[in-house]
């Protein structure tokens, strides 16, 4: 309570708060992104909300999306930095490092069992089913009224990270704050219509085509995925229609770690910055029995033990081949 305590304090006493999310954002760190934003407007606080990746379609319906940045150039200086759901400060990607770390105070605020324990201020719970419980907490604590708006912000972000429930994350507290986002407004129809129930004819296609390219490992215990530039540009769809798909890899009987390799487009940040190797962001999934986090831990990158992920410069027959390797020890 006393690091809570004082991050109420310095946000309560500060001008214009950063808040900021991991690139390719999931529900959770959109979700936890807008409830923070929109409880400090609520406060009469200056806000500025930064993702530094496009928003996935299927949470473009959430509350005050429109109001997330993807650049920070021009920006007034900020007073404080809040890090929201990222295990270490390189998560929140390149273009928003240099303003944060000429932010006088940064709060970390986190669920991932592998955060670095980087900033000032730090608000970690590893045993929360969401970032966005943490945040809930925060709000609760600070004794803003959430709303309908910021209910929904919340409810999306339990509601996903813990897979609509099902994931081995889901603990009491899913249920009990989102029974309670639902009395404060939410819609658990409309969420759940946004995030399973519509997808764009492109979306469909490189499902297909991710379909296809399942790869089984030897002793069946390993299953991975390829999306590369060429399915996109084909399917006229982009690296945040990526989310979700990796459960069908994972939902594979007798597979216990799921991997989905996807590679950033043409000009899509620094993908060329290494030796013209090109840039791919790796994701992996677990049944429970492996822990993933360790393993993208070992190429920079973290998580969960059922959920984790890192980022690359490689040769995609290179990442295939080494991905492939791990399964000999599953």
């Amino acid at each position: 309570m006393k690091q809570m305590d004082q991050i109420i304090t310095q946000l309560t006493a500060s001008d214009h708060v950063l808040f900021a999310s991991h690139t390719d954002p999931d529900g959770d760190a959109i979700g936890s992104l807008l409830a923070a934003g929109l409880s400090m407007k609520a406060m009469k606080k200056r806000t500025t909300l930064y993702n530094e990746s496009a928003i996935p379609a299927v949470y473009r319906f959430l509350p005050e999306v429109e109001a997330i940045v993807s650049h920070l150039d021009g920006a007034a200086p900020f007073d404080t930095a809040v890090v929201l759901d990222c295990s270490d400060l390189e998560r929140v990607g390149a273009g928003a490092l240099p303003f944060i770390r000429e932010t006088p105070v940064i709060i970390n605020i986190d669920h991932h069992p592998t955060n670095t324990g980087f900033g000032d201020f730090q608000l970690i719970d590893s045993d929360a089913c969401a970032t966005a419980e943490i945040i809930y907490r925060l709000i609760s604590r600070m004794e803003i009224v959430i709303d309908a708006d910021i209910a929904t912000a919340i409810y999306t972000g339990i509601f996903t990270d813990t897979g609509s429930f099902r994931f081995a994350n889901t603990n009491q507290a899913a249920f009990s704050i989102c029974n309670g986002m639902v009395a404060c407004g939410a819609d658990p129809y409309n969420v759940a219509k946004h995030v399973y129930g519509t997808y764009s004819l492109g979306r469909i296609k490189l499902l297909n085509r991710a379909l296809d390219s399942i790869e089984i490992s030897d002793n069946g215990r390993l299953s991975l995925m390829t999306l590369t530039r060429e399915m996109f540009d084909a399917t006229g769809t982009h690296p945040e229609d990526v989310d979700g798909l990796i459960n069908y890899a994972r939902r594979i009987r007798d597979i216990k770690v799921a991997v989905l390799i996807h590679e950033y487009p043409n000009g899509s940040g620094d993908e060329k910055r290494k030796n013209g190797q090109r840039r791919f962001h790796v994701s992996l999934r677990s049944d429970g029995a492996v822990d993933v986090s360790r393993i993208a831990a070992l190429f920079g990158g973290g998580g969960h033990r059922n959920a984790a992920g890192f980022t690359v410069h490689t040769d995609i027959t290179d990442i295939k081949n080494g991905m492939m390797e791990l399964a000999n020890g599953l």
